[in-house]
């Protein structure tokens, strides 16, 4: 198989699964490393597919259901709250999108994230912890934003109540509880 046809059955690949593929089954999958995976999951990336790399592997995004929406909240907190924020918005029924911090340099810089329960969560932090990475709100003092998806305006505003009590969310530019 070349190249071309690799990323075809990649692809095609990635449409049938129903959960995230890791990079090493991928590998295993085609018989190919891991790094010519990544590869070629950035170059159909720049082909324009929109590919999420999420803490238990690759997913395409799925059609979501009319009803749900994406909204995007301020927060601030250090990394000792991250667990506490995560889990107030997937507790109430929300999906994390992704993360974004605005660079002071290089602008806007996102992270996908597709955490959707206390399991995605706890995969998230444990590889964070593995990989001893710092989490992007260090770059800019603990303000970061994230794209949440919620089915309706009583799940946003749970997610809201719990932010506040937690003294995370950002409104008006200030961290309430």
């Amino acid at each position: 198989m070349n190249t071309e046809e690799r990323r075809e059955h990649l692809l095609k690949r990635l449409r049938e699964a129903e959960q995230p593929l890791t990079g090493t089954k991928l590998s295993r999958e085609f018989a190919v490393s891991r790094q010519i995976i990544v590869g070629d999951i950035s170059i159909l990336r720049a082909q324009g597919v929109q590919i999420f790399a999420t803490p238990r592997g690759y997913i395409l995004p799925q059609e979501q259901p009319e009803a749900s929406r994406m909204v995007t909240l301020v927060c601030q907190h250090d990394a000792a709250g991250m667990e506490q924020e995560l889990l107030a918005i997937v507790d109430n029924g929300g999906a994390v999108l992704d993360v974004i911090v605005e660079h002071p340099l290089y602008g806007p810089i996102r992270g996908d994230l597709l955490l959707e329960n206390r399991r995605d969560v706890r995969a998230f932090l444990s590889k964070m912890q593995k990989c001893q990475a710092n989490p992007l709100l260090v770059v800019t003092g603990g303000i970061h934003m994230h794209t949440v998806r919620v089915p309706d305006e009583e799940t946003l505003q749970a997610i809201r109540a719990d932010l506040r009590a937690l003294h995370i969310l950002v409104e008006d530019g200030v961290a309430r509880g």
